[in-house]
């Protein structure tokens, strides 16, 4: 027998953006609802128990950066057990006992780098001028709905006009740069700055961490650069990241908290089997069960070849935009690896506990050319012969996570096939983490003793337990052809869809691709503004 339900918004997915669409949407006023599939909220930012209950893993998210503090402020999330520990600079060991570590003050940082590259720790003063110049730029934009360009509609050329208005005090050599950061590669910039091949490496992980590209293909300058805007809301510098306390899922849960304290509806367990469109226009949903919950307003929020290939009727749907999803490129080379240690690894080239260091993040990346390389490898259809990894061990610092003296310890590494998230190879997989925590164990003797449990999701199990279409954790590239007006589709990047009173807001939305809440914050102005 179907069961009706009766809410003003319906939001499909209890990801980090789905909360906090609800949540926004119920403080001004909306009776809200959210739909989730799984027995828990948070999506692939949820804090779980894969080796009992004394060990706390954040199974793929890992770190908060740029999630903006209105969100947290708005929501009161702070009330609700929302803290973060602010991340401690990088340091990058290799097999040979050196090491590199960019300390977070500029004055040791500049010491540190002297021993590599004189000219290098010079110029890093200047790049992170740089960096912040364009930061002004770019966070601005992270935060534009992108116009429809190409419209010819008055409205949306006003858009476009407005756009071109708010950007008028640019340089010329800004809009050089900003084109640049754009469409070059991590690599082509990096080189244009710096001389040494382990600071070039260092620097260039954050250009292609979670793409499905390597740091000579175009447009990871830019996932660099996104990687950089991000606000930890604590007084923190731009570009900074944080543990939060209790791992992930703390964020996730601190958000359903807020929203229950605001009334929203927040059922689990619920898997929505399609979006009711009436006349052209969403009226509600029905899950699996046969339960239907009306609403005037439908929000999805899950990757948008889920949302628009499965859950609403081609017929429903313009072919240009069905076409633009059904080429929408959702590849991926990520596997996350998490430990339970029973002592803290200690490295060759720094004897005993650090806190920057142990409490930083220690990056496996000697070099562009070892980048590449790790790259090119999953390209021709086999795992990464030697793996890069960026690693966090975020029990340091909070002891919610492992017993005393025990810690949990992630690694989040590339490259793999992308096809291994239809077609995946385990005994290749396993063999593949065997590689990276060998990396580890030559720069931090007796670390593979030291496990005690592990685990390994590759794209395949990215797929199917967090509905990550190929692994990738921003819901779609971040590649040139998918940025900005273009996500997830062109004339659709404005948080609207073909469909009337039908919303997104996942992460493939301009502003997504980390946990941002942009998405949420933009969707929530496009419903108030439309209603």
């Amino acid at each position: 027998m179907t069961v009706a339900h009766r809410f003003d918004v319906v939001v499909i997915g209890g990801g980090h953006n789905g909360l906090v669409t609800a949540g926004l949407l119920a403080k001004r006023g909306f009776k809200v609802c959210v739909l989730e599939k799984r027995d828990v909220v948070g999506g692939a930012a949820i804090t779980e128990t894969p080796f009992g209950p004394d060990f706390k893993v954040t199974a793929l998210s890992y770190v908060v950066s740029l999630l903006p503090p209105t969100i947290v402020k708005e929501l009161e999330l702070e009330r609700h057990g929302y803290r973060v520990f602010p991340q401690h600079g990088y340091f990058a060991p290799a097999a040979d006992g050196s090491s590199l570590q960019l300390h977070a003050e500029a004055k040791r940082r500049h010491t540190e780098v002297s021993r590599f590259s004189k000219a290098d720790a010079d110029a890093l003063e200047s790049w992170d001028a740089w960096l912040g110049s364009l930061a002004g730029v770019l966070g601005p934009l992270l935060t534009t709905v992108p116009p429809k360009l190409g419209s010819k509609a008055p409205g949306d050329l006003m858009e476009a006009a407005s756009l071109a208005w708010r950007l008028r005090g640019l340089s010329v050599q800004q809009v050089g740069d900003v084109t640049r950061l754009m469409t070059s590669s991590v690599a082509d910039v990096l080189e244009d700055w710096f001389e040494h091949p382990r600071v070039r490496g260092v620097m260039a992980v954050s250009g292609v961490i979670g793409t499905w590209a390597g740091p000579r293909s175009p447009g990871t300058a830019y996932v660099m650069a996104h990687h950089k805007l991000g606000d930890i809301g604590q007084g923190a510098p731009a570009g900074a990241w944080g543990f939060p306390e209790g791992g992930m899922g703390a964020v996730t849960q601190a958000m359903r908290k807020a929203c229950e304290a605001l009334g929203v509806v927040v059922k689990t367990n619920a898997p929505v089997n399609r979006v009711i469109v009436r006349d052209g226009r969403a009226v509600g949903v029905a899950l699996e069960n046969g339960d239907e919950f009306d609403g005037d307003t439908v929000v999805v929020t899950t990757h948008p070849q889920l949302a628009f290939l499965s859950l609403v009727e081609r017929k429903e749907l313009p072919g240009d935009f069905v076409q633009s999803l059904e080429r929408w490129k959702s590849r991926s080379g990520t596997v996350k690896v998490n430990v339970a240690v029973d002592r803290l690894p200690e490295f060759t080239a720094k004897k005993g506990f650090d806190p920057e260091v142990h409490g930083g993040t220690i990056v496996l990346a000697e070099s562009l050319d070892h980048l590449e390389g790790a790259f090119q490898d999953a390209v021709a259809g086999r795992a990464a012969q030697t793996p890069m990894a960026d690693i966090c061990i975020p029990s340091v610092f909070d002891t919610t996570l492992a017993p005393e003296g025990k810690h949990v310890i992630s690694m989040f590494t590339q490259w793999v096939p992308s096809t291994w998230a239809k077609a995946p190879d385990r005994a290749q997989l396993d063999a593949y983490a065997d590689r990276v925590i060998a990396r580890v164990d030559a720069v931090a003797p007796g670390f593979t003793s030291s496990i005690l449990h592990r685990q390994v999701l590759g794209p395949h199990e990215m797929e199917r337990d967090y509905g990550l279409i190929g692994g990738n954790i921003f819901h779609g590239e971040l590649s040139v052809a998918q940025l900005f007006h273009m996500r997830p589709a062109p004339g659709f990047a404005d948080f609207r869809t073909p469909v009337r009173g039908l919303y997104q807001a996942s992460s493939a939305t301009h502003g997504g691709g980390g946990v941002t809440g942009i998405p949420a914050l933009q969707v929530v102005k496009a419903i108030v503004d439309d209603r």
